[in-house]
């Protein structure tokens, strides 16, 4: 009998990518591009004998590097640790004396990257506030998330601004607990602070390689949702697959 639920955040909770329409209406860049121009005018402001390419070039090695520790060792630097690979590239190291001011100039620039999906946020997903409330009432509810720009403060504000914060328990992202998923440490984590066994816990999500792979190899329930973006669930290996979140409690209740 299921107990707990867990969540995945970006593309089950909430729409990845859904506020770029909404930059687009605003007249602004993508967030990706965004990021390049906000690093590299904050570089040649400070470093006029770097040029703008060399700037943009380093923030993309450090992206780079970002997706090799994400993808190959189950890690996600902060903003702050990115933004320092490219200070690197560049050779941006500090006199003496000056450490404490770069570490300022640098988390400057991260707020203004972290907090990009909160000042315009995304879209949530179809029926997701009734879905939890009624959830709520009879499962304890927990959130289990990458953080990939927004860092788990960030998605604790999104979750605050539509009300639906109150309804979990547990709240375990990649920035604040120094793992990602898919890694088996992360749902055991989930399983000791909820004080159940795995076999209780179900835990939904959209990608099979973190949201399926990850709770099974540790007893978990899988459930794919594919509410918004649909990766493969024909192939799936979850024991069920939701379309709609109003179809999950009953999904639950299946489960033995």
């Amino acid at each position: 009998m299921i107990q707990a639920l867990t969540f995945d955040f970006w593309d089950t909770i909430a729409a990845d990518d859904s506020d770029e329409p909404k930059r687009a209406q605003m007249g602004l860049p993508s967030k990706a591009d965004e990021r390049v121009v906000l690093f590299v005018d904050h570089i040649v402001r400070r470093y006029p004998h770097i040029e703008p390419d060399e700037a943009a070039h380093a923030y993309r090695q450090a992206n780079a590097r970002f997706r090799e520790e994400w993808r190959n060792h189950q890690q996600t630097p902060s903003v702050h640790r990115r933004l320092s690979y490219a200070y690197d590239s560049l050779g941006l190291t500090p006199p003496p004396g000056k450490y404490a001011a770069l570490v300022r100039e640098v988390n400057e620039l991260a707020r203004a990257i972290e907090t990009m999906e909160v000042r315009i946020a995304p879209d949530f997903a179809p029926h997701i506030h009734v879905t939890l409330a009624e959830l709520a009432a009879q499962y304890t509810l927990g959130i289990i998330s990458d953080t990939i720009h927004t860092t788990g403060r960030g998605v604790r504000q999104l979750l605050y601004q539509q009300g639906l914060l109150q309804y979990f328990s547990l709240l375990l992202f990649s920035d604040e607990v120094g793992e990602s998923k898919p890694s088996p440490r992360i749902f055991r984590r989930a399983s000791l602070e909820l004080g159940l066994p795995a076999a209780r816990i179900a835990h939904v999500g959209d990608r099979e390689s973190n949201d399926v792979a990850g709770p099974l190899a540790v007893g978990m329930r899988a459930i794919l949702y594919n509410g918004i973006v649909d990766r493969g669930s024909e192939r799936t290996r979850a024991h069920a697959v939701c379309p709609d979140f109003r179809k999950l409690p009953y999904l639950v209740k299946r489960m033995r």
